[in-house]
C-alpha cells in the first residue's frame, strides 16, 4: 500500500544523438504521433508529473542531463533524480523516447522491486530519489556509463527477464513496429 502513495516523477530520456536512426528519432512518427509523445503518454497514467530530460520540446517541463550532456541515459537519470529530489518526489519512473510503450505489467513489476529496471530495456526503470547524490558522484568519478553496470553497483533488481519492449533504434525498427501495429 505504501508504494501506491509514492509521489512519482515520470522522466522520458531524450538526450541521445540518434546516430543509428539518422535523424531525430524522438520526432519520428508512429501511428500519427511522435515517438516522444508515445513515451510521455506511456508514463502519464502512472506518474504525478512527467518531464523530458536532455532536450527541449513544447508543452512539457524539460530538464538537462546531469552533471553535463552526452553522458548517455545515466546522465538523463541523474538529471531526473536531481529534479525529483528538489521537487518533493519519492521516485522516478524512466523510459526512453525510443521506447513508445511501457506496459502496465512492467510498471507493476518495477514498483514491486524499487530500485529496479527492465531486464531487456534498462532505460525503463524505477529509481528512488535517494540515489540522486550517489549517481552524480558515480558519474563524476568517470565510472562505466552503462545503466546495467550502475544498477548492479546499487543492487537494483532486474525485472521481467525475457519481456522485450519495443525499442526503435533504426528506421527499419520503426517500419517493423508500424507494420506490426496495423
Amino acid at each position: 500500500a505504501l508504494l501506491r502513495l509514492m509521489k512519482l516523477l515520470g522522466a522520458v530520456l531524450a538526450g541521445g544523438r540518434a546516430t543509428r536512426f539518422g535523424s531525430d528519432k524522438a520526432l519520428a512518427a508512429l501511428d500519427g504521433r511522435t515517438l516522444i509523445d508515445h513515451a510521455i503518454a506511456s508514463l502519464t497514467a502512472h506518474c504525478d508529473t512527467v518531464v523530458v530530460v536532455g532536450r527541449t520540446i513544447a508543452a512539457v517541463t524539460c530538464i538537462p542531463d546531469l552533471p553535463f550532456p552526452d553522458l548517455g541515459p545515466l546522465g538523463g537519470i541523474a538529471g531526473a533524480l536531481a529534479y525529483a529530489a528538489n521537487h518533493g518526489f519519492d521516485a522516478v519512473l524512466t523510459t526512453a523516447c525510443d521506447t513508445p510503450c511501457v506496459p502496465d505489467a512492467m510498471i507493476a513489476a518495477l514498483r514491486a522491486a524499487t530500485p529496479a529496471y527492465a531486464a531487456e530495456a534498462p532505460t525503463v526503470g524505477l529509481w528512488s530519489v535517494g540515489l540522486a547524490t550517489p549517481l552524480l558522484a558515480y558519474l563524476l568519478d568517470d565510472k562505466p556509463r552503462a545503466i546495467r553496470r550502475w544498477a548492479e553497483t546499487i543492487g537494483a533488481a532486474v525485472v521481467l527477464p525475457g519481456v522485450v519492449l519495443a525499442n526503435i533504434n533504426t528506421p527499419d525498427d520503426l517500419t517493423a513496429i508500424s507494420s506490426s501495429r496495423t
